[in-house]
C-alpha cells in the first residue's frame, strides 16, 4: 500500500516541478534550468549519501549491463523533454501525454521482458486501459476547445 501512496507523490511532486522547471527556463534559459535542476539533485543525492552510509562510489564499475548507468543523461533529457512541452502545451496537456507514454512504454517493456524486466503475458484490459486514456486526452482536449 506505501507503494501506492508513494507513486501518487511521485507523480504530484513531478507535475509541480515540471512547472517550476519552466519558469526558470522563461527567466533564463533551457540549458541553464536543466542544469540547475541537475546540480540540485546532485547535491541532494550526495547529502543523502553522507547521511546513509557512504558505500563506495567505486561500485558503480560492477553495474551490469552498462548501459543502466545511462540513468543520468536519461534524467537531463527527461527534464529538457517535460519544460518544452509543459512550455507549448500547458501543464496539464503535457502531463497526461507524459503519463500515457510512460504507461504504453512500460508495458511494452513487460510484454518484451527488456531491461531486466520479468516477461509477462498480453492482457486485453491493459491494452484497453490505455486506449481509454487515450480517449481521455482526446476529450480533454476537445474540452479545452470549446
Amino acid at each position: 500500500m506505501i507503494g501506492f501512496f508513494i507513486a501518487l507523490l511521485s507523480g504530484a511532486m513531478m507535475s509541480v516541478q515540471g512547472v517550476w522547471n519552466t519558469g526558470v527556463t522563461k527567466q533564463t534559459s533551457l540549458w541553464v534550468a536543466n542544469g540547475f535542476v541537475q546540480i540540485t539533485a546532485f547535491a541532494v543525492c550526495m547529502a543523502g549519501w553522507f547521511l546513509e552510509g557512504r558505500h563506495s562510489v567505486l561500485e558503480l564499475l560492477k553495474v551490469s549491463p552498462k548501459y543502466y548507468l545511462l540513468g543520468g543523461i536519461l534524467g537531463a533529457c527527461i527534464t529538457w523533454t517535460v519544460i518544452q512541452s509543459m512550455s507549448s502545451l500547458g501543464p496539464a496537456k503535457a502531463t497526461m501525454l507524459i503519463v500515457i507514454a510512460q504507461l504504453a512504454v512500460s508495458y511494452l517493456i513487460e510484454l518484451a521482458g527488456i531491461f531486466g524486466v520479468e516477461r509477462t503475458g498480453f492482457v486485453w484490459h491493459k491494452l484497453i486501459g490505455v486506449l481509454i486514456m487515450a480517449g481521455g486526452i482526446v476529450l480533454f482536449q476537445w474540452g479545452s476547445e470549446s
